[in-house]
């Protein structure tokens, strides 16, 4: 169980104690070491070891639900939660966490991981830490944690409870000042608060919680309002418990750690009521520190008060002197001065009102300031108090610093104020400056305006253009006096950028002269527009002048009446009227440019130079010259027209005449007269006697065909321009010449017969050209052909079918091109005669036609007979070519025959396994070549059967060549599949004896890593299950490979004695790797035995180690009352069945290990022998048994001393009882109160009697010690000693009692 100074002890349910003073003080030899031969005492005996062993188990499980509801109030700070304290704790996150919201600090990050090792690293961190804050665990493992050990995982939370929530309790009595420690001062507070309340009486943590009174009194000690408490009664324990544990909870925010059922018991246990008390504990102390801590503050307020009463001063005055500074520096810092020359002189006047009258009074209230400081620090001290240390800001040194930055606002108010009004003299002379300038300008501006508002211009372009330079003059005067009018302006912004007070009247004033300025420019500018205005005005009358005498010289050219004696002249009139008309067109337009500016001056809104109407009829004047002129060249223009289309209209007519004469000549020369017959047409058509010169002369004649359409159009409008004219009645314009229309109508005639010949004899000559160019390109088509058909005929007659396949079937290819063609050709031929009769029909039977007549009969009959040897050559090619392949088919399969036989023949069968497997492959290439040359061979039959039977010539010889190759076929075939036979069985018997080898190997393999094996229990065992694996796997392998060796050697008795030696070997390997097999199940037999004796001795050590911690011998702690007597009692009782269950495991344990001794000696670890082990092992048992018996002989002197300082203790308060009444009698003062004194006295003379009986009783409690050699004897010895001299000075008759005291040794003390 861990340690922590200040544990409370385990409290443990024991029997009632004996009130037998005799029995209690017999000798060890007579109450200890007795022997209870009897059955009933054996009974009795087991009896109490169940009973306590259920006391255990149920304190065990309501420790269990106390300890998690305790965690779990303090996981649920961070959110967590346990269900099973024994299962939770196990993976140490959560105890990791729990350790945290106590501590308040942090541990290490528990590590990552659901297997032992994480748990038990976590779990190891959490005891580090409770370690690291001296707490002591003793015999508390991570394992034990990891492995969900009750006890000790109980033990572990009890121990943490202990360390963060009892061992800061420290109580302090009133009387002695005794401070205690954990569950004494845990014990003694509980009685100090319920002190006084009826039925309530706190001796400990067990029985004396049972009722319930006890939480209800703690409940209503600190809340009366809570708990009512007379209305409770002792006989209503569940009631009284639930009532408080559900207070607890719902109005202190307590956990409920138990319920009524686990405190309502026999024997409660101890650590869960002190578990829960604690939290009471610690709610309420925090409840008294707030009160004590109010109390505390109520005293130091007042004497702050009593301080602050003679600080208050101090701090107002400071305060106020702060103020005033602050407001003075805040004053005198602002630079916001009178913007004038008379205010800034009354700033300076009381600046210096201020520095002689104000500033010394706060100057003389700063040192009163200082000497009241003095005054409080020498009170301070005077008290032994800390000294007065002013608030921030009203120090001493805060008020020197304000001071000393007063002085500095104060410099540089002065400096500013001096400066200031130099500034503001200096404004003052430059406003006086300005004003003078001011009105200089204002008189000449006002001068300038009245000069330039007069518009005497005058009204002739002369008089405008004098008025035009004088206003440049003025213009050049008012530039020259634009910079005085900006120096104003610049003195008034120098005025405003040094902020003079006057500004307004400054700006004003600048304004004013710049208002000025901008009208006298704005008046010079509209004086010069209107100078302009009239200027271009009188510019633009008189280019009107201009205009209207251009005009009427132009008219006077116009009245002319010419109108030309030919073509020739009406062609230079008319050029010459279109330039005149161009120069009028020009001058038209800048008419109108000249009307349109001068109606933009009549539209003028405002200032009118001239008066609109005299604008308007000047330019109606010049509109009506203008529209005249245009009028006259009108009708001139027209009058010149006419003449012309007249004169060139009898001029085309005559050209188109004379062109169709001499047109006609040439046809009729061309065509050799117009009466021609048609017999001679086609070969003497104009030189047409072949199909190229007809071709021209077609050619030729489109082209004359083309210039007749251009000439018909224009003779077409001729004659339509003539029709008109004559229409028109022969004159043109009236006031001109007449001309006469003489021979019009018959010239028009005329040139129309003369056209209409000529056309009739263009359409003659076409139609002759058209017949004699078909029959030309007739004859030249059937040339062609002709010449086609002859070479076709030699080469379908040709003898040549080729020397081999390929030649045969390039001529075969040639031949079907040539077939085809020839079928191309048949229709072609076979309308020969009636193209020949379409074209024989049109022309007559000329001497041309019948020539060709005789052509298309030679034509008709060459072609067919190319037809008839055509096809009598394709049948012959395709016998050539039928024979030649099969020749190649079979040549080609004899040479692969002839390869293929030549490598098998000279083929050695290989004797090793891969050069098996290479000719294998081989093999199988070779099938799919075999296949492939089958198909040829049986196509090659094919062809010879077709020419056998089609009766081809060469049938013998294509027979012959069939045989041959069939009989070299069938041998490659047999010879193939021996050489197969062979190499199966090769590869049979290699394939066996490699698989052989390999079992072997593993076999080999498997038996060296047995033998290689180490002998620990656990590789060993690990190899074995391997193996008996591995022979399972190849048992049934190893006898079919020997079964398989057998059949082998039968079919091939050539490798026999090959076979039969793997066979031999494989047998020989499998039978060492059983033997190995079989060794190995041995050591892992004996290994495993080996490993559970020693997993069983070192459990036994283990408990032999602690058993011996716990006897303890007589070293071991002594109890300090007979509760924890009877206690220690007990526990070691139980150890003691504890030893007597273990005694079998010892035998067991000594008997297992002389059985190893005797069997191979085998080591418990490296240079430890089990031989060396069994001595150690013997002499601490025997340690233990001789631990238990000292330790059993402690305990029981133990027990008889505190039974004996029980007796005494009870016959002690009976002495302080009697002596308390002794010394408060007083004497009585009547009869009755003397009777009555005497009575009692009698009675007190009685009970003295009976105490000495007591006293008595222990007297020979303290002989019967000191004769069984007690450890305690000397202890009660002087205990006995001190009760009777309190006996001798409370009654004297004492001195002489009826009973004799003892001889009893004194001490040296």
């Amino acid at each position: 169980m861990a340690q922590v100074p200040g544990e409370v002890d385990n409290m443990e349910g024991l029997p009632a104690p004996n009130n037998n003073p005799a029995a209690r003080w017999e000798s060890p030899d007579r109450g200890w070491e007795r022997e209870q031969p009897a059955a009933s005492t054996a009974a009795a005996s087991l009896f109490e070891c169940s009973r306590i062993k259920a006391l255990a188990d149920e304190r065990e499980a309501v420790q269990k639900k106390t300890f998690t509801k305790w965690v779990n109030s303090h996981l649920a700070r961070v959110g967590c939660h346990i269900g099973d304290l024994y299962v939770d704790l196990r993976d140490g996150f959560v105890l990791t966490r729990l350790l945290e919201v106590l501590s308040g600090e942090q541990l290490p990050r528990p590590t990552r991981g659901r297997m032992r090792i994480h748990s038990l690293e976590n779990v190891d961190k959490a005891l580090q830490f409770l370690k690291e804050q001296r707490v002591h665990l003793e015999n508390v493992g991570s394992h034990d944690i990891v492995d969900g050990n009750h006890r000790l995982t109980l033990g572990l939370v009890w121990t943490i409870i202990l360390r963060f929530q009892i061992q800061v309790i420290k109580i302090e009595t009133e009387d002695n000042r005794e401070t205690r420690s954990a569950k004494d001062a845990l014990l003694l507070w509980c009685q100090m608060k319920t002190a006084g309340y009826p039925e309530v009486n706190i001796q400990n943590f067990t029985t004396s919680w049972r009722d319930g009174l006890a939480f209800n009194a703690l409940i209503h000690r600190h809340r009366p309002d809570l708990v009512d408490f007379s209305k409770l009664t002792k006989s209503n324990a569940n009631y009284n418990l639930q009532r408080a544990f559900r207070t607890a909870e719902q109005h202190l925010g307590l956990a409920r750690l138990l319920d009524p059922e686990d405190v309502n018991m026999e024997a409660p246990d101890e650590k869960s009521i002190i578990t829960y008390v604690v939290s009471f504990y610690h709610y309420f102390s925090k409840m008294k520190a707030l009160a004590v801590e109010g109390k505390r503050i109520g005293k130091v307020l007042d004497q702050v008060l009593e301080v602050g009463k003679i600080i208050e001063r101090y701090e107002e005055l400071a305060a106020e002197l702060l103020a005033w500074i602050h407001r003075t520096v805040g004053l005198i810092s602002n630079q916001k001065f009178a913007n004038s020359l008379s205010g800034v002189q009354q700033q300076l006047q009381a600046f210096t009102a201020y520095c002689t009258l104000e500033k010394p009074v706060k100057f003389q209230e700063k040192g009163n300031l200082e000497v009241l400081l003095f005054s409080i620090q020498s009170k301070l001290r005077a008290c032994n108090r800390r000294l007065f240390v002013p608030r921030e800001g009203c120090g001493i040194w805060d008020i020197d610093k304000a001071w000393g930055e007063l002085e500095k606002a104060e410099h540089e108010r002065e400096a500013a104020l001096r400066a200031e009004l130099i500034r503001q003299e200096k404004l003052e002379l430059l406003a006086q400056r300005f004003d003078h300038k001011v009105a200089m300008r204002e008189s000449w501006l006002n001068e300038n305006q009245r000069l330039v508002s007069q518009d005497n211009f005058g009204y002739e372009l002369p008089a405008v253009e004098a008025a035009m330079k004088k206003h440049e003059a003025i213009e050049a005067d008012i530039a020259a006096y634009e910079e005085r009018v900006q120096g104003v302006a610049e003195l008034a912004q120098a005025l405003a950028a040094e902020g003079y007070y006057d500004i307004r009247r400054v700006a004003a004033q600048r304004d004013s002269v710049l208002r000025q300025w901008a009208l006298l420019t704005g008046l010079v500018g509209a004086r010069r527009t209107r100078l302009e205005q009239n200027l271009a005005l009188q510019k633009v009358f008189q280019e009107m002048v201009y205009m209207v005498d251009w005009m009427e010289e132009m008219q006077a050219q116009l009245l002319s009446r010419e109108c030309g004696q030919h073509l020739v002249e009406a062609d230079d009139l008319l050029q010459k009227h279109g330039l005149l008309e161009g120069d009028i067109a020009a001058q038209s337009e800048r008419v109108e440019a000249l009307n349109a500016a001068a109606l933009r001056f009549s539209q003028l809104q405002g200032y009118q130079p001239c008066d609109p109407q005299v604008i308007c009829n000047r330019v109606n004047h010049v509109h009506g010259c203008l529209a005249e002129l245009q009028e006259q060249a009108a009708r001139r223009r027209a009058e010149l027209e006419a003449s012309r289309s007249l004169w060139a209209l009898l001029q085309e007519l005559e050209e188109a005449e004379s062109w169709a004469r001499d047109k006609e000549r040439l046809l009729e020369a061309a065509g050799g007269g117009g009466a021609a017959g048609a017999a001679g047409a086609a070969g003497t058509a104009g030189g047409a006697h072949d199909l190229s010169s007809t071709a021209r002369l077609l050619a030729q004649h489109k082209i004359l065909q083309g210039e007749l359409g251009g000439r018909r159009a224009l003779l077409q409008q001729a004659l339509r321009c003539g029709e008109e004219l004559v229409a028109a009645g022969g004159a043109v314009g009236p006031g001109a010449d007449t001309v006469h229309l003489v021979g019009l109508a018959e010239r028009a005639a005329s040139a129309r017969r003369r056209w209409q010949r000529l056309e009739e004899a263009a359409a003659r000559r076409e139609r002759r050209l058209q017949e004699a160019r078909a029959l030309h390109q007739f004859g030249a088509d059937l040339d062609g052909l002709l010449d086609w058909l002859r070479d076709a005929y030699r080469l379908a007659a040709a003898g040549d079918f080729g020397h081999d396949e390929a030649s045969s079937r390039r001529l075969a290819r040639q031949h079907r091109a040539l077939t085809g063609e020839v079928e191309a050709h048949r229709g072609p031929v076979s309308g020969l005669r009636r193209q020949l009769a379409t074209l024989g029909g049109a022309s007559g039977a000329g001497p041309l036609v019948v020539a060709l007549q005789v052509r298309v009969v030679e034509a008709e009959q060459l072609f067919a007979e190319v037809t008839e040897v055509a096809a009598l050559r394709r049948q012959w090619l395709r016998d050539a070519l039928a024979v030649y392949r099969m020749f190649g088919e079979v040549h080609a399969c004899e040479l692969w025959i002839g390869e293929k036989e030549q490598w098998l023949l000279s083929m050695r069968v290989p004797d090793s396994l891969d050069d098996v497997e290479v000719v294998q492959h081989r093999f199988e290439s070779l099938d799919q070549e075999m296949n492939s040359l089958m198909g040829r061979v049986l196509d090659v039959n094919h062809t010879v059967q077709e020419l056998v039977e089609g009766g081809h010539p060469s049938s013998d010889e294509v027979r012959s060549c069939q045989d041959h190759l069939n009989s070299r076929w069938n041998r490659i075939v047999e010879l193939v599949e021996q050489r197969k036979e062979e190499m199966s069985a090769v590869l049979l018997v290699e394939n066996h004896v490699l698989e052989v080898a390999e079992v072997r190997a593993q076999v080999r393999e498997k038996r060296r890593a047995v033998e290689s094996a180490p002998r620990a229990g656990g590789a060993l065992q690990w190899r074995l299950s391997g193996l008996e694996a591995a022979l399972q796997a190849l048992e049934p392998r190893q006898a079919a490979l020997l079964e398989e060796a057998a059949l082998l050697a039968e079919r091939f008795p050539a490798q026999a004695a090959r076979l039969h030696q793997g066979a031999e070997e494989l047998g020989a390997e499998w039978g060492a790797l059983a033997s190995a097999a079989q060794a190995c199940g041995e050591a892992v037999a004996a290994a495993g035995r080996l490993q559970r004796f020693l997993h069983d001795l070192d459990a036994f050590l283990d408990w032999l180690v602690r058993a011996q911690e716990a006897a303890g011998g007589s070293e071991g702690p002594l109890p300090n009352s007979l509760e924890e007597a009877d206690a220690l009692l007990a526990r070691h009782a139980a150890l003691k069945e504890e030893v007597d269950q273990r005694e079998e495991d010892y035998a067991r344990i000594v008997a297992a290990s002389e059985a190893l001794l005797a069997a191979d000696g085998a080591e418990l670890g490296p240079g430890l022998a089990l031989d060396e082990w069994l001595p150690h092992l013997e002499l601490g048992w025997h340690k233990l048994l001789g631990l238990w018996e000292a330790r059993r002989e402690a305990l029981v002197q133990a027990h008889i001393y505190q039974l004996f300082l029980r007796d005494l203790r009870q016959a002690l308060v009976v002495l302080r009882n009697q002596e308390m009444a002794l010394s408060g009698a007083e004497l009585p003062g009547t009869v009755e109160s003397v009777e009555e004194a005497l009575k009692q006295h009698r009675d007190f003379l009685t009970t003295m009697e009976l105490s000495q009986q007591k006293m008595q009783v222990a007297v020979q409690a303290a002989e019967g010690l000191l004769r069984q050699g007690n450890i305690y004897g000397e202890q009660a010895q002087e205990a006995v000693t001190r009760l009777l001299e309190k006996c001798l000075i409370i009654h004297p008759a004492l001195l002489h009692p009826p009973w004799e005291p003892p001889d009893l040794p004194r001490s040296s003390s």
